[in-house]
């Protein structure tokens, strides 16, 4: 089943998600909150990380590390769809194991009420 996520597209609905609550650890920190004008039917998660994280390659293997951490929470974790999360990912994510860092994600999507 395609699951369903979608990322943020908009400039201002990333200015928006900045002013939002936060919640952060060692691997990432997530903005959330509302956005008017939001389809609740899907998840809205876009995956943000930092060129002085290293080259493309490491981008791109973090990216496909939390994408594969959020589709696993769709399943597992009742994820609120009525929020928009921005994930920033931080360097600390490339010399750990997945399991860990997905069990601390995991933990962090419970706090969000």
């Amino acid at each position: 089943m395609k699951s369903k996520i979608v990322a943020l597209s908009k400039n201002e609905d990333f200015k928006t998600l900045l002013k939002k609550k936060k919640v952060s650890n060692r691997y990432v920190t997530i903005f959330f909150g509302n956005i008017n004008k939001k389809n609740n039917q899907k998840l809205n998660i876009s995956f943000v990380t930092k060129k002085k994280i290293g080259n493309a390659v490491k981008r791109n293997k973090i990216k496909r590390r939390l994408r594969n951490i959020i589709n696993d929470a769709v399943k597992e974790i009742s994820l609120k769809y009525h929020y928009s999360y921005l994930v920033i990912a931080k360097s600390t994510m490339l010399n750990n194991e997945f399991k860990i860092i997905k069990e601390t994600l995991f933990q962090d999507f419970k706090k969000i009420k």
